[in-house]
């Protein structure tokens, strides 16, 4: 059995509801061609595969910052044809690190929806142990962060103990922190003060504040790379030692 067929296969009302779009928006980007057109079934019923939903994905997160459609395909056609799902995660994820926060109030019957499945409590507090969710006081629903969804639900079904989410949570964090710290007092010393200090050159100054606005993206990308390349030596190392 080919690997396709081991695939998620969703219809188009199941793809919306997992990417928390409407039907007649997947169709509108299928029309433009922003979406691969869907894989033809019994009784000519349309299935789309996880690709289908990270370019979803990726194209919404792309109009959250304000991208007209003319840009987002151009975007689009600059990305090699071949990206897995994975690789447009990480495209999205960059694009999205630059964005301001939108967490959304979110009920449980809503956040099923979202995800494609029923959830038990112990899937609640799995989303919440990874930061997807977190309860609301005194309220039935929850404050999601949308862009973590889709990863959150995924990792459900990995055999993963709680306290070992948790814990992994907290290395990231410390070590995130630790580093985003680190770079702030690095540019401030290093770049910032000194032109801060001379103000003898107005266009230098300008130059510095651009760079300042521009720098997250850059610093993210550059991290998600060394991340990727750090985990990848490990996880060969670890494997390559048993």
């Amino acid at each position: 059995m080919s690997d396709e067929e081991h695939e998620p296969s969703y219809t188009v009302d199941e793809l919306a509801a997992r990417a928390g779009v409407t039907v007649r928006t997947v169709r509108f980007y299928g029309t433009r061609g922003l979406l691969p057109p869907p894989v033809i079934g019994a009784r000519r019923v349309g299935h789309y595969g996880p690709g289908h939903l990270a370019r979803l994905a990726l194209i919404e997160e792309l109009q959250r910052q304000g991208m007209t459609l003319a840009a987002i395909e151009r975007y689009l056609e600059q990305l090699p044809a071949d990206l897995s799902e994975q690789d447009l995660a990480i495209h999205r994820a960059l694009v999205a690190s630059w964005a301001p926060e939108s967490d959304e109030e979110i009920t449980l019957r809503e956040l099923e929806r979202r995800a494609g499945r029923p959830l038990t409590e112990q899937d609640v507090e799995r989303l919440a142990a990874m930061g997807v969710l977190e309860r609301i006081a005194g309220s039935e629903a929850f404050r999601l962060d949308g862009t973590l969804l889709r990863l959150g639900v995924e990792l459900l079904d990995v055999p993963i103990e709680h306290e070992t989410i948790l814990a992994s949570r907290t290395v990231l964090v410390e070590h995130a922190r630790a580093a985003a710290q680190e770079l702030s007092r690095l540019f401030r010393d290093e770049v910032w003060n000194p032109y801060r200090e001379s103000a003898e050159d107005p266009d230098h100054l300008s130059a510095m504040r651009s760079l300042s606005a521009h720098m997250q993206p850059m610093v993210v990308q550059a991290l998600l790379t060394a991340f990727q390349r750090s985990l990848r030596e490990e996880l060969r190392a670890a494997f390559r030692s048993r």
